[in-house]
């Protein structure tokens, strides 16, 4: 079989261990005779694997006291509702930094007055947004963590004199996260957690009960956090492997470990671009993500990006197509990724190069 190195930005690659397992679990779940698929979500032996999961996330993210963890469906996309629906009651502040911000802007404007402290549409997004001029009426600002289609991302926890909301689905479990700063952290799991499918919400409990409005049965957190995530049915096949993936994370040393390992390979790839002749950066440089790393070829090269992706597919390089709004190349070096991939992915870049500059 053709070694292949997936780049893809989601659903992306998730350690090899993860997926075996979930693949023995498919045929039979922990000696049960049933596949996991098909194993009641009220089994104990399910319940075991929720009570892990919820248990895993708490101590490698350092989760404090206070603070729930769900596993829902929707992604996060409808928690860009499920935040406003919850949290606001007049007014909430927003960082518009890319695609899944705006998005998130978008639905919050349906219930209450929304201003948008800071963006970086004037250059297409090119650059993380400053943090500032937070009003302080509002019930909570909520930032991107992480941009996959542009390639941007804030490294550190911002301090804000209002409950803070972020959006971490393709950069949670990256980095050391301070959650304590944090009301509420959201995100799609397949990035650096698991499958699509499921969604994870990390909340502040006392944030909750606060607004005046009705919030529908399903959309109200306090439901899944009674109910243990298991109000109704939950993404039981995609919570498998995110307890694989937490324990696969904690067998390298926790999430500071892994930190270093994104910095190693994004040094590596961001290097190549930089020292290239043919090839080029998108990003400001104080801005640039390890998660999503976006190039394109300078203006003189363009003719070749067409060229250079058929030689990247053959080499057995998947998803480095860049987002139509960008274009050009989009490597997504998440967790899971090895670093002998990122090394191919150079390897062909300067061989490319080499044989046209």
């Amino acid at each position: 079989m053709k070694k292949v190195h997936n780049f893809n930005a989601g659903p992306s690659i998730l350690p090899a261990i993860a997926v075996e397992n979930t693949a023995k679990a498919i045929l039979d779940f922990n000696g049960t005779g049933m596949s996991v698929l098909s194993v009641s979500h009220r089994s104990k032996e399910f319940q075991a694997v929720m009570d892990e999961t919820v248990a895993l996330f708490k101590e490698l993210l350092g989760v404090p006291e206070g603070y729930q963890v769900l596993f829902l469906g929707g992604g996060a996309s409808l928690q860009f509702c499920m935040v406003p629906y919850n949290l606001m009651n007049k007014k909430a502040a927003y960082v518009e930094s890319g695609v899944w911000a705006k998005k998130a802007i978008k639905e919050a404007k349906g219930f209450g007055e929304v201003s948008v402290i800071s963006s970086s549409s004037d250059k297409n997004f090119n650059y993380y947004p400053a943090i500032e001029n937070i009003p302080a009426d509002a019930d909570y600002l909520h930032i991107t963590t992480n941009n996959t289609i542009y390639g941007t991302e804030i490294f550190t926890d911002p301090d804000s004199p209002i409950p803070l909301v972020a959006d971490m689905s393709s950069d949670i479990f990256s980095r050391p996260v301070d959650v304590s700063k944090y009301a509420l952290i959201y995100g799609g799991a397949q990035k650096n957690l698991g499958p699509s499918g499921a969604t994870f919400v990390i909340v502040k409990e006392d944030m909750l009960g606060k607004v005046e409005r009705y919030i529908p049965t399903m959309l109200d957190y306090r439901t899944h956090i009674k109910e243990g995530s298991m109000f109704n049915t939950p993404p039981c096949l995609p919570i498998f492997t995110i307890l694989e993936t937490l324990k696969w994370i904690k067998s390298l040393g926790g999430i500071a470990k892994v930190q270093e390992m994104n910095q190693a390979k994004a040094k590596l790839l961001y290097d190549a671009i930089d020292n290239s002749r043919i090839f080029v950066g998108t990003v400001e440089k104080n801005s640039r993500s390890l998660m999503n790393i976006c190039f394109v070829m300078k203006e003189e090269y363009k003719h070749l990006e067409e060229e250079f992706m058929n030689v990247a597919k053959a080499a057995g390089m998947v998803g480095i197509k860049g987002h139509r709004s960008v274009g050009g190349f989009r490597a997504s070096t998440y967790n899971a990724l090895p670093m002998e991939s990122v090394q191919a992915l150079v390897d062909c870049m300067k061989e490319f190069e080499n044989s046209k500059a």
